[in-house]
């Protein structure tokens, strides 16, 4: 399967659903919704282990690594033997996609955001896979992050997933150290050129550029079948091409908002300077950025009210008010669970 695989590695809300909906209109690239296969695999104990589990993560860590010791081929064999499992769910991929109409599908593209926090087990256990990082300002980021999951509220948002502090550092030094086969893509780049970008990730791929690609929403591929119903709901399913108006969005998004921008400034203090320079944005750019937002203009109107605001509204309040201890037992925990189902 290697050389039929290709990992979409970026952050969330870095623009992975648009790419993926972009290559997904090629009648060579099968691009199925985020199967997540890689990082529970990833936390088997060896390389990474789980902080909670119905099962003491700290024995089955040290039994692993007694297990893999003990094998005659050792971390190799070890490797073999996930890959085996891995390949066959991702060949198990590939037929149910021949069999909805994808036969001439060469490629798999596998974009899950959380493999960017398992890269090193990934790229180990896929030498020789194809690798597309796609990175985009970090700002723009976190402030899509927080008002599409956590309805505006970074505080919370934060508390519950400090994501740039995790992402940034863990993709950029996979790009600075990684020798697994790359290809970089700036979200920024591609919404401007959207042609040139997707002709250079095409060569890379080795497939032929088709003009259907950029017109991901409008067209339907070669299959005769959409490429819409790819993650976000928010915004890419309702576009059918890349368009520049995110670009400014989050800038928008901060104006008359000084504690917002205060919470920026922290987060950007904690991220070093090399692994901002290598994900494409250097420090004194994104303060330049954040020096020009109006602290004293008037907050830009919330958005209109739909089912999936409702949702997200509604987890919102479950995370403000949910304590590990307050006694609501499971029934709280289920609704939360349900929730972030909902919205993810």
């Amino acid at each position: 399967m290697q050389d039929r695989l290709v990992f979409l590695i970026g952050s969330p809300r870095s623009g992975s659903t648009l790419l993926s909906r972009i290559l997904g209109t090629h009648p060579e690239i099968f691009a199925p919704e985020e199967p997540h296969l890689i990082t529970p695999i990833a936390h088997l104990g060896y390389y990474d282990s789980v902080e909670t589990a119905p099962y003491d993560p700290i024995i089955t860590r040290a039994a692993a690594r007694a297990l893999v010791s003990g094998l005659p081929g050792g971390e190799d064999e070890y490797l073999s033997a996930l890959r085996a499992y891995t390949d066959a769910i991702y060949r198990g991929l590939c037929e149910a996609g021949s069999r909805h109409g994808t036969e001439d599908a060469s490629l798999l593209l596998d974009k899950t955001p959380a493999y960017a926090l398992s890269l090193d087990f990934l790229s180990r256990l896929y030498p020789e896979a194809r690798y597309l990082v796609l990175t985009r300002n970090p700002i723009a980021v976190w402030s899509s992050f927080v008002d599409s999951f956590f309805d505006g509220d970074d505080r919370v948002a934060h508390e519950h997933n400090p994501l740039l502090e995790r992402y940034v550092p863990a993709i950029a030094r996979f790009i600075r150290t990684t020798r697994v086969p790359i290809h970089r893509v700036k979200y920024e780049n591609l919404v401007q050129e959207p042609e040139k970008n997707t002709r250079q990730i095409c060569s890379f791929l080795g497939v032929a550029y088709d003009s259907k690609m950029v017109d991901y929403g409008s067209a339907t591929n070669a299959r005769g079948k959409s490429t819409r119903g790819l993650g976000d709901p928010t915004t890419v399913a309702h576009q059918s091409r890349p368009t520049t108006a995110s670009l400014s969005k989050w800038a928008a998004a901060a104006t008359g908002k000084p504690a917002r921008v205060g919470l920026y400034r922290e987060i950007l203090a904690r991220l070093g300077d090399e692994d901002l320079e290598t994900w494409g944005t250097s420090r004194a750019q994104v303060e330049s950025e954040l020096d020009s937002i109006d602290l004293t203009g008037k907050p830009v109107p919330r958005p209109r009210l739909t089912r999936y605001a409702l949702e997200r509204k509604l987890l919102v309040g479950i995370r403000r008010r949910i304590q590990p201890d307050n006694g609501l037992g499971g029934l709280v925990r289920r609704v939360r669970e349900l929730c972030d189902v909902l919205l993810r």
